[in-house]
């Protein structure tokens, strides 16, 4: 088993550095509204399921770090850690046109669950909070020359949090998430004219954005008994809009090409601003949803998010972004938790679609996200009181349109993690 653990980790260890270089986690042009691809405080268990989050508490018999509603925390009996990687591979394409497939990868996260007492639980870690990433380029003419304006960003914003959750009396659980946001995000805008006008400057304009501050959420879950077996579970999430600090440096050079295209070195700097300092305000965001749960076989529920991304500044600046909002139907089947003799009906198999009307909108045009998700749970041999888990999720999608000369951002995300319970920081009793 240890022998096991360790090739695992070392994979999550060599997929996590891949990126490091380029330090860009996604190739999609939508990523550059607002601080890049949002991605959630999910674990794979939970992307499997569609992003299913609210009605979650300890659907099996493993513990699982259920970031997304704090309230979720107290339903904890053991120890739980969780560490995974996470691939993105992405195919643009634009009036018939379809681009190269572009593969990103990048560690996704590292929680830690633990119980404090029977009641509550407290839960801490690293996730990512948005990716920024994106390459693309548009022609014209100056005068009678040829131009091409060249857009480009990379970076991402990581979310390291500390949550609690408790139980109050018998049905009810509340929790909260204090987290600080930080990462730095850069974009270049650039027009060059054609390879054979040596003698004429070209223009890039570097933006760089430092961005830092603390969030907070909390959380709500009522859980009630059908039967014996069965039981309804309800959450809810929210926040107040949190508010962001932002250091922005801008320059821009002038640089020419040589006849096959190489840059030069920079001529000269026209303009250049270090330490502008403004306020980001982020949305308000609701989200709330439902379970149905059977104890140690299956699972179905649905959430609903609502962001009101028109209160979104940037300083004084208004982008003018609409509100979003987002449906999420998902659910899990485990054919016997309890089988001896047939592995696969240990094995949590999870599913789910969703929908989201993202907050932007180009040319009166929403851009709305579509996709459906599946995923498995396979148990490894327990140790003892150890329960080991590997975890992998898959999610098929779409952005976006080629209608209106858009892009349309086709997707497939897998995530893979090892989830493992354990008896940490707990007193033995000895009888």
């Amino acid at each position: 088993m240890i022998k096991i653990v360790k090739n695992i980790f070392f994979f999550i260890l060599f997929v996590a550095v891949l990126p490091v270089t380029a330090q860009i986690t996604s190739s999609s042009p939508y990523s550059q509204f607002g601080l890049g691809d949002l991605k959630g405080s999910l674990l794979p268990q939970n992307r499997a399921m569609g992003g299913l989050s609210q009605g979650l508490r300890k659907p099996g018999l493993y513990d699982n770090i259920n970031l997304a509603n704090p309230a979720s925390y107290s339903s904890l009996e053991l120890t739980a850690f969780d560490v995974g990687a996470s691939m993105d591979i992405r195919n643009l394409s634009k009036n018939g046109t379809s681009g190269k497939n572009q593969l990103n990868s990048t560690l996704s996260h590292i929680n830690f669950g633990i119980p404090v007492n029977r009641f509550s639980a407290i839960s801490f870690g690293l996730v990512p909070y948005t990716d920024l990433g994106y390459q693309f380029s548009n022609s014209g003419l100056i005068d009678t020359n040829k131009v091409s304006y060249i857009y480009s960003g990379e970076g991402g914003i990581s979310k390291a949090y500390m949550g609690y959750g408790f139980k109050l009396g018998k049905n009810f659980s509340f929790g909260f998430n204090l987290a600080y946001l930080f990462g730095n995000l850069k974009q270049n805008r650039a027009f060059e004219f054609a390879n054979e006008l040596t003698t004429v400057f070209n223009s890039r304009t570097q933006y760089s954005n430092s961005v830092g501050g603390l969030s907070y959420d909390y959380g709500l879950q009522y859980s009630a008994e059908i039967n014996n077996k069965t039981k309804f579970i309800f959450g809810y999430t929210g926040n107040s809009g949190n508010s962001l600090n932002s250091r922005n440096n801008t320059v821009t050079t002038r640089y020419r090409k040589d006849v096959v295209g190489d840059e030069l070195a920079t001529a000269d700097s026209t303009f250049y601003a270090v330490g502008t300092k403004n306020k980001i305000k982020m949305p308000l965001t609701h989200t709330a949803g439902f379970a149905f749960e059977k104890t140690n076989g299956w699972l179905i529920g649905a959430d609903l998010t609502y962001s009101k991304w028109s209160d979104y500044r940037e300083g004084a600046s208004n982008p003018g972004y609409n509100n979003s909002y987002g449906v999420i139907l998902g659910g899990q089947i485990t054919p016997d938790a309890n089988a001896i003799t047939n592995y696969f009906k240990l094995v949590d198999y999870r599913f789910g679609i969703k929908y989201d009307k993202t907050f932007v909108q180009i040319g009166n045009n929403d851009i709305n996200q579509y996709a459906m998700t599946f995923g498995f749970g396979f148990p490894l041999p327990r140790n003892r009181s150890s329960f080991y888990k590997i975890n992998l999720s898959a999610e098929l999608g779409q952005r976006g349109t080629e209608k209106n000369n858009l892009v349309r951002d086709r997707y497939l995300n897998l995530h893979l993690g090892f989830t493992l319970n354990d008896k940490w920081f707990q007193k033995s009793y000895i009888e």
